[in-house]
């Protein structure tokens, strides 16, 4: 499904989403295979509690390490990097995150666009972008962005979305590659080792 539209190998799967999300990533963590070319991403928008939760959450549920990031860490394939409460995440040219506290954007820090943009600028046409569930229209731009650097853009089949608006939203502004339900996203996710 994924080879015949993908121009190069895949180095990096960012996942966004908000309301309803987590709920898709604790039913799709448990059925990758360990990622070993690529580096995934996972950006929730979140309150801030000061307690890393949702990194140990996710941990639970995956044999893949998982790791909230830092500021200046390096991106690193095999890894699931979560994007901290309360910050924008930034991809920089030299493969490090960096982490921003400057305004909201959509009215979320960290917000899916600001990454997703940052990570077309960087990964090109090496880069998967996935919109989950959600109720804002976080995260269009940034698709948009993946889509015009080449990526390959997925979206939630918003039926089986527990918020709907933010995929279908996605669906209706940007030429999507692929609309997927749970099930066709964990194959889409496993046939990109290589």
């Amino acid at each position: 499904m994924a080879e015949n539209r993908l121009n190069s190998p895949v180095k990096a799967v960012v996942i966004g989403g908000s309301a309803g999300s987590l709920d898709v990533l604790l039913k799709l963590l448990p059925a990758l295979q360990p990622i070993v070319s690529f580096t995934a991403i996972i950006v929730l928008h979140r309150k801030n509690s000061g307690e890393s939760t949702l990194e140990d959450l996710l941990a639970g549920k995956t044999t893949i390490p998982v790791r909230e990031v830092e500021d200046k860490d390096s991106l690193r394939p095999g890894i699931i990097y979560v994007a901290p409460a309360d910050y924008h995440l930034l991809i920089e040219k030299n493969l490090t995150f960096s982490l921003d506290d400057s305004e909201k954007v959509n009215y979320s820090r960290p917000s899916l666009d600001v990454t997703f943009e940052s990570a077309a600028d960087v990964f090109g046409d090496s880069l998967v972008g996935i919109l989950l569930s959600g109720a804002n229209s976080d995260g269009t731009y940034g698709l948009m962005s993946i889509k015009k650097a080449g990526g390959i853009t997925i979206a939630q089949t918003p039926a089986t979305a527990q918020s709907a608006f933010m995929p279908q939203q996605a669906i209706v502004n940007v030429p999507i590659d692929f609309i997927l339900d749970i099930p066709e996203l964990i194959s889409f996710i496993n046939s990109l080792n290589k």
